[in-house]
């Protein structure tokens, strides 16, 4: 239960606001000094204040100084300052002092209690958003708050500067990419291009010309003179990822560009400088390669100047809620969702899990949760995770109960994996639209179409 300090010298008025809100952990105080000595040990979020505190009631000023020390020593406290019907003036100058609201006597408990929900909706909503922003960082954009990731932050910020050579490691999934971004991002060349090419996706024939460039005529269907991935990052960073599956043959070509900074398109005879910072990444051993012989040695050397390892998610307890949290406000956003947080089968969901694809694995699945769910709250059956939400399901031997919830989540997934599509989504489960939406109506599904 949420902690609310109640400050009012009135027994009566203690009790009433206490009975009337009793979905909170209620602690009391009836003068300034208690009120002050429980903001600082129990740091509640959300403080009622009598403005009539003695000795002063008339004035209010003993109940206005009371309310400028909390926000002194907590000022991302929300209090709600509680008046007389005659104390309008005081109230209104409570609110300029930044008091959150104010409410005035006698205590409705349907109001009171609205304005609490408000009051305490808001505060914890700002309370993410700071600590969002705090993991976040504001220069690398590198999201957790593990020893790990504090580590890494920390490499990031100071490699950023100079022009060495880095190499990122760690399994797919785990963010090199963002960590390649996150080291142009804090460089001096953050305002130049930033190209990323991925060595593993291009075939062997193209990546030389992907990279390098060619001239006209330099092939059939050279029609005109091309830049490669490495002028166009002229001044800026190029982050090479999967480094590790890039041809033998190539490697001596990509390493000349390192030393020299200067690079030959294809077909061409003119040394063209460049001013590039590199970054690779790789989930491969390439000490290993090297001893295979299926990597360059002096290669290796010259792109490991230094090496960032990026834990994986399941090394980074701590770091999977705000991950999660920072995803789902992201895609909230995105699609215009009334998506709030996660519920308490969701969260334990996302800590029980053990993320083999890492972080591209939550983003994924926080995703399709936030177009999947029909409330305000994203649940493990949300997320996927239906054997934790289905159990009484896997154990049914009815076979059409089997069959229909067998439908349902395919259909539900399916959805949440085509975005909302319905004409993919259909195509996916190898069905008609009209049949699709017949599925739709026969179980009851919740969709957003």
């Amino acid at each position: 239960m949420e902690k609310l300090l109640i400050v009012d010298d009135d027994p009566g008025v203690q009790k009433q606001l206490k009975w009337s809100l009793s979905d909170y952990d209620v602690v009391l105080a009836d003068t300034r000094e208690s009120a002050i000595a429980a903001v600082r040990r129990y740091e509640p979020k959300v403080v009622t204040l009598d403005l009539g505190l003695p000795p002063d009631e008339a004035n209010a000023t003993e109940g206005l100084a009371a309310l400028k020390e909390i926000l002194t020593i907590a000022p991302h406290t929300k209090v709600i300052v509680i008046t007389g019907n005659d104390d309008r003036t005081n109230a209104l100058k409570a609110i300029e002092m930044g008091a959150y609201d104010f409410y005035q006597k006698p205590v409705d408990a349907d109001v009171i209690n609205v304005i609490v929900s408000r009051a305490l909706s808001l505060a914890n909503i700002e309370t993410d958003n700071r600590t969002m922003k705090a993991v976040v960082g504001s220069d690398t954009g590198i999201v957790g708050s593990s020893e790990s990731i504090e580590r890494l932050r920390t490499m990031v910020q100071r490699i950023a500067p100079t022009e060495i050579t880095a190499l990122l490691l760690g399994e797919s999934g785990t963010g090199k990419e963002v960590t390649a971004k996150a080291v142009h991002r804090v460089s001096n060349r953050k305002d130049k291009p930033f190209i990323a090419i991925n060595c593993a996706s291009i075939p062997e024939t193209l990546l030389e010309s992907e990279l390098f460039g060619f001239e006209k005529g330099a092939f059939t269907g050279a029609h005109k003179t091309t830049m490669g991935k490495i002028e166009c990052a002229q001044g800026g960073t190029l982050f090479l990822d999967e480094i590790g599956d890039m041809p033998f043959n190539l490697q001596a070509k990509l390493l000349r560009f390192l030393q020299e900074k200067v690079i030959e398109r294809l077909g061409g005879r003119q040394e063209i400088p460049v001013d590039v910072r590199v970054v690779c990444a790789t989930n491969q051993n390439l000490e290993d390669m090297v001893a295979a012989k299926e990597f360059r040695e002096d290669l290796f050397y010259r792109i490991t100047e230094i090496t960032l390892n990026i834990p994986p998610l399941r090394d980074r307890d701590e770091d999977v809620l705000i991950l999660a949290n920072f995803f789902l406000q992201q895609y909230a956003a995105e699609y215009k969702r009334n998506v709030k947080s996660f519920s308490d089968d969701g969260l334990q969901a996302l800590k029980n899990h053990r993320w083999p694809g890492n972080i591209r694995e939550l983003q994924n699945k926080v995703k399709s949760s936030v177009i999947m769910t029909t409330g305000t709250q994203v649940t493990a059956f949300d997320l996927g995770f239906y054997d934790q939400e289905n159990a009484e399901y896997e154990l049914s031997l009815n076979l059409r109960t089997v069959r229909e919830n067998a439908e349902t989540i395919a259909i539900q997934k399916a959805y949440a994996l085509t975005e909302g599509n319905m004409s993919k989504t259909a195509e996916l489960l190898g069905i008609t639209r009209p049949t699709l939406y017949s599925l739709i109506e026969k179980y009851g599904i919740r969709i957003n179409t």
